[in-house]
C-alpha cells in the first residue's frame, strides 16, 4: 500500500506559534451578473392558440372609393364594399438549460455549512440564465421567417421590423433627435393605420448620444418617467406625445462611435402590437428528473413559446444611426 501525507501548509494561510489560520469565506457571492432585459417585461404575453399560434389581421376597412362612393342623391347605386383580413402565424420554440447537482457535492457543502443557500442560488440562476437567453432572442433570434421557420430560435423583434421594410438612415452629420422626431411624425400621419408609437428602444450609448446632442445643440435636459417599479427613463417629445427611450443592453451596434463608421440602431414600437405567445405558462418550468446511478441530482428548465410583431411594416420602424 502506498500512504501519501499532504503538508498542511499547502491549506493553511499561516503556521506559527500558537496559530494555524485556514482559508474561510464570506457566506455572500458577489453577484452583479446581468440578467433580465426591459424588451421581454413590457411586451404583451399571450397564451398560445396551437403550433403555429394564428391570429387574423384587418388590413383595411370595408370603404368605398371616392370615384364611386359619391353618387347622385337622386340615383344611389351603391357600390360593393368588404373588408380585407389576412392569416397569421407564429411557430413556438423550444428553451431548455439543465442543471446537475452531484450527491456527494451536495452533502459536503452541507457538512462545511459554509455556502448553504449555493443550491437554491444555482437552480434560480438557471431559470435566470434560461430568461436572459430567452430576452436577448427576442431581439435578436436567427429565425428569419414566421410561416416557414430556418432556425430554432425566435424570430426576433429586429430581424421582424427590418423585413417590414419601415427603415431610415441618419447620416453621421444628420441630427438624431430630429431623425427620430421626424420619422415618428411620419408614421403618425399614415392615412390606413392609427399608429401610436409607444416606445423606443436603443442601446444605451446610441441613448447618450441623444442626451449629447439635446444638451449642445438645444441646451435642453430630457425629461423622466418611471416605465417600471425603480426604473425612470428620459422621455422624447414627439407628434405621438413624450416617448420614453427605453435602453436595451440587448441591442447590439457595429463600430466605434465617433470613428464615422459606426453603425447604432434604434427601434421605434408600439408594445401593443408586439406578443410573446407562450405555451402551458409564461415563465419557465422546472421539472427534477429521476436520479439516475450517479444518484445526481438533475432539473431541467424549459419554455416553450414565440414572439411576434404586429404590423412590422406599419406600426414600428428600425432607425440606423450612423456615427
Amino acid at each position: 500500500m502506498n500512504i501519501k501525507f499532504t503538508d498542511l501548509h499547502a491549506a493553511a494561510d499561516y503556521i506559527g506559534p500558537g496559530a494555524i489560520e485556514v482559508p474561510l469565506y464570506q457566506s455572500e457571492i458577489t453577484d452583479l451578473v446581468r440578467r433580465r432585459g426591459l424588451f421581454g417585461q413590457r411586451i404583451k404575453q399571450v397564451p398560445a392558440t396551437g403550433h403555429p399560434s394564428r391570429y387574423f389581421e384587418e388590413t383595411s376597412i370595408p370603404s368605398p372609393a371616392a370615384s364611386s362612393g359619391f353618387v347622385d342623391p337622386r340615383n344611389i347605386v351603391a357600390p360593393l364594399v368588404s373588408p380585407t383580413r389576412v392569416e397569421r402565424s407564429v411557430p413556438l420554440k423550444a428553451l431548455v438549460a439543465q442543471i446537475n447537482y452531484n450527491l456527494f457535492d451536495i452533502e459536503l457543502g452541507k457538512q462545511q455549512s459554509q455556502f448553504a443557500y449555493l443550491q437554491a442560488k444555482d437552480l434560480t440562476d438557471t431559470v435566470d440564465g434560461v430568461l436572459r437567453t430567452h430576452d436577448v432572442a427576442l431581439w435578436n433570434g436567427t429565425d428569419t421567417s414566421l410561416s416557414s421557420p430556418t432556425t430554432a430560435q425566435y424570430f426576433g423583434a429586429a430581424g421582424q421590423i427590418a423585413a417590414g421594410g419601415n427603415s431610415v438612415t441618419i447620416g453621421s452629420t444628420q441630427s438624431i433627435v430630429d431623425g427620430l422626431k421626424s420619422t415618428i411624425a411620419q408614421m403618425v400621419s399614415n392615412s390606413s393605420y392609427g399608429v401610436r408609437p409607444t416606445a423606443i428602444y436603443a442601446n444605451p450609448v446610441l441613448l447618450d448620444l441623444i442626451d449629447r446632442e439635446m444638451k449642445s445643440e438645444f441646451n435642453v435636459v430630457l425629461g423622466t418617467k418611471e416605465i417600471t417599479s425603480g426604473f425612470t427613463v428620459k422621455m422624447l417629445s414627439t407628434q405621438a406625445g413624450d416617448i420614453p427611450l427605453i435602453p436595451e443592453w440587448t441591442l447590439p451596434y457595429t463600430g466605434t462611435p465617433g470613428s464615422g463608421s459606426a453603425v447604432l440602431p434604434a427601434y421605434i414600437v408600439t408594445e401593443d402590437l408586439i406578443e410573446y405567445h407562450w405555451l402551458s405558462d409564461p415563465n419557465p418550468r422546472v421539472f427534477q428528473l429521476g436520479v439516475p446511478g450517479s444518484l445526481a441530482s438533475q432539473y431541467v428548465v424549459v419554455k416553450f413559446g414565440g414572439v411576434v410583431v404586429k404590423g412590422a411594416n406599419y406600426a414600428h420602424y428600425q432607425v440606423l444611426v450612423d456615427r
